[in-house]
């Protein structure tokens, strides 16, 4: 499994899709589900979604962005560097 996550994270394909597609799609959902339970009266949980899980997903998506602009300006980025 971590063979298979060290492979993953150096290549900028897939660190593309979830960096831009993935992890921001996953922290809009979780944001209206945090939002709706905050409305429907679960407060708390309501938070903790929005203030938690929201902001994972939020900085996944920043750090997997990050790293595919390092791997593409050190040079190993593929036939698109």
């Amino acid at each position: 499994m971590k063979e298979a996550f060290k492979a993953l994270a150096n290549r900028p394909e897939p660190l593309f899709v979830i960096g831009y597609m993935l992890c921001p799609l996953l922290a809009l959902i979780c944001a209206g589900l945090g939002l709706w339970m905050i409305l429907t009266g679960q407060k708390v949980g309501g938070l903790i979604v929005l203030l938690v899980v929201t902001q994972a997903f939020t900085f996944s998506a920043l750090w997997a962005i990050a790293r595919r602009r390092r791997l593409l300006e050190a040079g190993d980025g593929g036939p698109h560097a």
